[in-house]
């Protein structure tokens, strides 16, 4: 029996295969890109920079998650399971879903001067009839948005930001609205969720982020959250 508020350390498919349709209000998700991120040169913050941008050192971090992207299987679980969708990257994989006008832009430099050679932004794929949003938050390096107030950790290579997610819950979702995440990583989405009220499932296929996540889930107070 697959249980709420709680994240298990399972590989998506098999997760979403124990799941009964359309329980799930809106699946959040950032799914792997296909684009192997662990070939990229994620170097020690301080040590070299990448692009114009310091990075993290992630050589210790298994990223052959990263290898493959979404496939129509794993799609299908997604859309049986829940009534709505948000999925990040899905111009990675754009083919094999619906057509929307519901995109959103997460613009992550913000002003000219944070520009480098990494994205400026990423494309978020949904199934809401809504207009194209765009949502300004700076994630650029090792430089945040609101680092005055707090600066979160980055635990992992894709990490999002926990406002962002914030963010996309209150455009979209409704009050009593249950979440899941079946890529959860460091468990962005379920603190996001925990923050806001809201009910989620999520899965994590390695065991480390499963142990962040928990460490994050298990902090106090927003403060602690984000140091």
């Amino acid at each position: 029996m697959i249980e709420t508020n709680k994240v298990y350390c399972m590989d998506a498919l098999e997760y979403l295969k124990q799941i009964p349709d359309k329980v799930i209000d809106i699946m959040l998700i950032d799914p792997p890109y296909g684009i192997d991120i662990g070939s990229m040169n994620f170097t020690q913050s301080g040590a070299i920079k990448v692009g114009g941008a310091y990075r993290n050192d992630y050589t210790n971090h298994d990223c052959s998650w990263d290898k493959e992207t979404l496939n129509e299987d794993k799609i299908k679980e997604i859309f049986r399971v829940s009534k709505n969708q948000i999925i990040f990257g899905a111009n990675h994989f754009a083919n094999l879903l619906p057509n929307t006008k519901g995109w959103v832009v997460w613009d992550k430099r913000c002003e000219d001067k944070y520009s480098n050679d990494f994205a400026d932004g990423e494309l978020i794929w949904t199934s809401f009839d809504k207009p194209l949003k765009i949502i300004r938050y700076l994630w650029s390096g090792m430089i945040q948005d609101e680092m005055g107030l707090h600066k979160e950790k980055r635990y992992h290579p894709t990490q999002k930001p926990v406002e962002l997610i914030r963010r996309l819950l209150k455009t979209f979702a409704k009050e009593k609205d249950v979440i899941c995440d079946c890529f959860m990583g460091s468990g962005t989405t379920a603190v996001a969720c925990k923050q806001l009220g809201y009910t989620w499932y999520g899965c994590e296929i390695q065991q480390q982020y499963i142990d962040i996540t928990l460490t994050r889930l298990n902090q106090k107070s927003l403060l602690e959250v984000f140091q």
